[in-house]
């Protein structure tokens, strides 16, 4: 007997024939246990970051940004900043919910506030690694996404080629731009925000088209996605996005596989950058408690809006989300692209 094909997201539109928005409002008890399991990895991972925090390898080390200085914080020291904390909730929220936003935004704003670039990049891969898959099993007992193996579903087969291809080009970009071609980062930065622009635009004005669904179309975007992770700690997830919104994926599911797909590239990407580190460079991880603080909540509560609300309505969230963040990326690097035109 022939299985029938499983495209992965008839679940989330099913439901949504089946309820009304208030009804998929009303958590089940399994809704409810998935949400506690969430929260208590991101508690695990908050101890971790404490710990980490206290600088308990040679390579960690209290790097004295401006943030650190205030608080007078030195060795193995650490505090909450919860100025992160505020701005990593609203930035993890629609990174969840829209699929797209955490390091493309957040990385500019708290180097503006005067954090080192490493205590930043390594506490946002490691965040987005550990909410990209919790987010993945959330989208899935919330009935965004369904994933099956035998036979394979197409977001199974999504979440492969955008994670393969991923971790290929992130490999290529650290190791080509940063190990060789050593490009000043303004222009990365201006790269990454030409890029979103296009994209965000683009998607809003053909988010009113059905399009048929190709997973062909992903292998360009999940490279390109990967190639931006690797270079810029950012612009990942709204390539992802629109890239599947663009190849034919219903936009729930496609929030589930952007998921899923960041976390398992966040991890790689986290594991190259460990390779590299063995040339002496140091790290601080202070900001990772503040960061995983802020993910505790917002990063279980998104998947479920997810759910609730229509899958229309996230048609037109998504790009236009997408063109904010591109928006935020202009404002921080435009001075700093006029000063160096100067």
């Amino acid at each position: 007997m022939v299985k029938q094909k499983s495209m992965g997201w008839e679940i989330a539109q099913e439901l949504e024939q089946k309820k009304t928005m208030m009804e998929r409002l009303i958590p089940e008890w399994r809704h409810i246990k998935a949400a506690l399991i969430g929260i208590f990895v991101f508690f695990i991972v908050f101890l971790i970051g404490i710990w980490l925090a206290k600088n308990p390898f040679e390579a960690t080390v209290r790097i004295q940004s401006d943030p650190v200085i205030a608080k007078a914080l030195v060795g193995d020291q650490w505090a909450i900043f919860w100025s992160v904390v505020f701005l990593a909730m609203f930035f993890e929220f629609m990174d969840a919910s829209a699929g797209m936003g955490f390091g493309t935004a957040i990385t500019p704003i708290l180097l503006v506030l005067g954090f080192s670039p490493k205590q930043i990049v390594p506490v946002v891969m490691i965040q987005q690694g550990v909410a990209g898959l919790v987010g993945a099993f959330l989208h899935r007992e919330f009935e965004n996404v369904e994933y099956k193996f035998s036979p394979m579903s197409e977001t199974v087969k999504l979440w492969l080629v955008i994670s393969v291809m991923g971790c290929l080009a992130i490999t290529v970009s650290i190791v080509g731009v940063y190990g060789f071609l050593k490009l000043d980062k303004i222009w990365i930065e201006l790269y990454v925000a030409c890029l979103l622009v296009i994209m965000g635009f683009v998607s809003v004005f053909s988010a009113r088209k059905e399009r048929p669904y190709r997973l062909s179309r992903m292998f360009g975007f999940a490279a390109l996605a990967g190639f931006n992770k690797g270079i810029g700690g950012g612009g990942y997830g709204p390539v992802t996005t629109i890239g599947g919104l663009m190849a034919g994926v219903p936009a729930k599911s496609m929030l589930a596989v952007t998921a899923i797909s960041e976390g398992t590239v966040s991890i790689f990407a986290v594991l190259v950058w460990a390779m590299m580190l063995t040339s002496g460079v140091e790290l601080d991880y202070v900001l990772l408690p503040s960061m995983m603080l802020a993910t505790m909540v917002t990063a279980v509560l998104a998947p479920y809006m997810t759910r609730v609300f229509p899958e229309k309505m996230w048609k037109f969230v998504v790009p236009a989300y997408c063109v904010l963040v591109s928006s935020v990326c202009f404002y921080e690097v435009g001075p700093k692209l006029l000063a160096l035109l100067k």
